[in-house]
């Protein structure tokens, strides 16, 4: 039976993976739910260690294939999850507006990150449940943007349960991956010819003999 065409197997343009990280009780859950399903429920229910949903976006033009890792903030699942930091591409850190531990807890999850993740992931602030009377909020909005500040991050306050900045936030994440991706494909290309260049000056002008096999 003949292979599909390469257009049927490539459905998207980019595949980025992203992961939902932050102390259990957040809202990451509903958070992912929101933005791949687009349905709410006040039902909490335990992420038993590692979740995951897919969405197909459109950027520039592009199709983007977003795979969303939701990780459970317990600590007995932490060693489950710290697995899945090597694949993320961008990291979504969400804390509840109305709960300052969870607040102060995103330090230790930065930590993690730079412990355990690329060096060169996005990573995006998220202070969730902004739709909570103003009375039951913990954490100030210009907190959350002076936290996002000091790590030289993007911030967003959202509501999963109203929709408030959910499209935004993983658009925007999903949007500064895309550029790096991009950058660095257009990159790989001239660094390729500079490597070659002292060689050639060192040979007369001539490419070196072992470069020959590049090219088959």
């Amino acid at each position: 039976m003949a292979a599909p065409p390469a257009r049927a197997r490539a459905d998207y343009d980019y595949l980025i993976k992203l992961l939902l990280i932050g102390d259990s009780g957040v809202g990451k859950s509903c958070l992912l739910l929101r933005f791949s399903d687009g349905s709410f429920t006040t039902s909490f229910i335990t992420t038993i260690g590692i979740d995951f949903k897919i969405r197909t976006i459109e950027l520039d033009g592009k199709r983007i294939k977003l795979q969303i890792w939701d990780t459970a903030g317990q600590e007995r699942f932490r060693t489950i999850t710290t697995a899945y930091y090597r694949g993320a591409m961008g990291i979504l850190l969400v804390y509840d507006v109305t709960d300052e531990s969870s607040f102060n807890n995103i330090r230790n999850w930065i930590r993690n990150i730079e412990q355990h993740a690329s060096d060169n992931v996005n990573k995006v602030l998220v202070g969730n449940k902004a739709d909570m009377d103003e009375s039951k909020r913990a954490v100030p909005t210009s907190k959350g943007q002076a936290l996002a500040d000091e790590y030289g991050i993007k911030f967003f306050e959202t509501s999963a349960k109203t929709n408030l900045n959910v499209e935004e936030v993983f658009f925007s994440i999903a949007k500064d991956i895309k550029q790096r991706l991009a950058e660095t494909d257009s990159k790989a290309e001239p660094q390729t010819i500079k490597i070659n260049q002292p060689d050639q000056a060192a040979n007369g002008g001539q490419a070196p003999q072992k470069s020959a096999c590049c090219g088959s």
